[in-house]
């Protein structure tokens, strides 16, 4: 007999969530024993206890590329599992990962470097003395001379917390029937709202071939393990469409960027918005000299040790502030610093000689990544904030000649200081067929309601009428 209720939390931009079905043959129950090497206990199912972590690599089989050899004929690639991103060499993750994105769209949160950081540290790693609830089992695709023709960034998950893409209220909807919605898998960046490719091809004549095997071996793991979902956070566009001709659910959502209109100087971008917004920001940045505070943008060899201990503890006053959890650990900043040189910017104030306040921020191709910030606990610097956040990296931006800059998830009070509402996409693969069908009109309904918002707060913008 089948059952409906409406658990589910409230959208952003919704009422209720629609009520969904289970038939009594609809629930699946996870074979624990050929789950063994990836069990996880889920942080809402018995006591807490620690990951478990994935034993050893696995294969998820071999697949053939059709007409891809030299004189056409058939090949054979191989995709296993890999439970460590210090498995792959980074000359190969990082030629999949450029080959993905092209050089001009660079993206160095896909590299090699800030991938294994995370693990190395503590962040997203399979052995950990405690549970982070991320345990790292990429999917790797290799041709019979064990050439890597493709990779994908890939967790387990036992909670949805740093993702950015928020499902609770799937959870919860799940949980009313008993049934389990954790573990699940996630393919995307840790802790990083960051648009950009998931499945990292390199640019072959198969390229095609090997995109549609490796979706494929998602969707076999997922289903061979019984997992409730698989789920592709902040892909590209291209990807997003491509992926709902393979069966996933399309999802989108918001954040607010900077674009760079060959502007030569900041007063210049400052000449493009209206008289009210520029004069406000202008008051703002007046604010930090008239607290004798200095900004420096610092790079590379600039950002000594010190600098990051003092700014890991800037983050934790952050995250103490805002009830958050501290994803990074003070090691991370420290080693992907080294790892990354002068793909990394780090903003910083000081007050005389000490530093009181820092923002971190990466540099891609053609687009600067604000990522992370935080200021001294014992004192309140007003606008500070926004001048280390905001504009400070649109003068990098400038400086760099950057089409772009990201400023990280959320924040209306981002637009009135020249940051736009973009688009940002997710894929969701579910394995139930009911839930799948309710969570699919749930999204029709959410994507509307999505886009009003948007062309809302577009139509409201700061720029002159006729600015794009």
């Amino acid at each position: 007999m089948a059952v409906a209720t409406s658990y589910c939390k409230s959208s952003p931009f919704l009422g209720e969530f629609p009520p969904f079905h289970f038939g009594k043959s609809q629930s699946r129950q996870v074979n624990w024993r050929s789950f063994q090497a990836l069990r996880i206990n889920s942080l809402f199912w018995g006591p807490k206890k620690a990951v478990k972590p994935l034993e050893t690599d696995f294969s998820l089989g071999d697949f053939i590329l059709t007409g891809s050899g030299s004189e056409g004929v058939s090949e054979t690639i191989s995709v296993s599992v890999l439970s460590s991103i210090s498995d792959v060499a980074s000359r190969d993750w990082d030629a999949c990962a450029l080959d993905a994105t092209g050089p001009e769209k660079f993206n160095p949160f896909l590299t090699h470097a800030f991938l294994s950081s995370l693990e190395e540290t503590g962040c997203a790693v399979k052995y950990l003395y405690q549970e982070t609830g991320w345990t790292p089992c990429h999917v790797i695709a290799k041709d019979k001379s064990e050439n890597i023709l493709g990779v994908v960034p890939l967790y387990l998950k036992s909670h949805s917390y740093g993702e950015f893409v928020f499902d609770h209220s799937w959870t919860d909807a799940y949980y009313s029937f008993g049934s389990r919605y954790y573990p699940k898998l996630q393919c995307c960046v840790p802790f990083t709202p960051v648009t950009g490719p998931r499945i990292l091809i390199r640019n072959t004549l198969s390229r095609d071939q090997v995109f549609e095997i490796m979706v494929s071996a998602l969707k076999n793991l997922t289903a061979k393990f019984q997992l409730s979902s698989l789920h592709i956070t902040f892909p590209s566009e291209n990807e997003w469409h491509k992926l709902s001709e393979q069966g996933f659910l399309r999802r989108i959502g918001m954040q607010y960027h900077w674009k760079n209109r060959n502007y030569k100087s900041f007063d210049e971008f400052l000449m493009d918005m209206k008289q009210s917004k520029r004069k406000n920001i202008r008051q703002e940045r007046k604010k930090i000299s008239q607290q004798n505070l200095t900004m420096k943008r610092l790079r590379g060899y600039e950002i000594k040790a010190s600098h990051w201990d003092s700014f890991y503890s800037f983050y934790r006053n952050t995250t103490n502030n805002k009830w958050g959890s501290p994803y990074l650990t003070r090691d991370f900043f420290h080693t992907v610093g080294s790892k990354m040189g002068d793909q990394v910017l780090l903003v910083v104030a000081e007050e005389g000689d000490e530093l009181v306040a820092g923002a971190l921020n990466l540099i891609g191709g053609d687009t600067l990544f604000g990522r992370l910030w935080g200021c001294h606990p014992r004192t309140y610097y007003p606008s500070l904030h926004f001048e280390a956040c905001y504009y400070q990296a649109i003068e990098a931006a400038i400086e760099f000649n950057l089409n772009t800059v990201e400023a990280g998830a959320q924040g209306e009070h981002k637009i009135q200081r020249g940051y736009l509402p973009v688009t940002t996409y997710s894929c969701h693969y579910l394995m139930n067929d009911a839930f799948r069908q309710a969570i699919e009109e749930f999204l029709e309904r959410e994507s509307s309601q999505v886009k009003l918002v948007m062309k809302m707060l577009q139509d409201s913008g700061p720029l002159k009428e006729g600015i794009h």
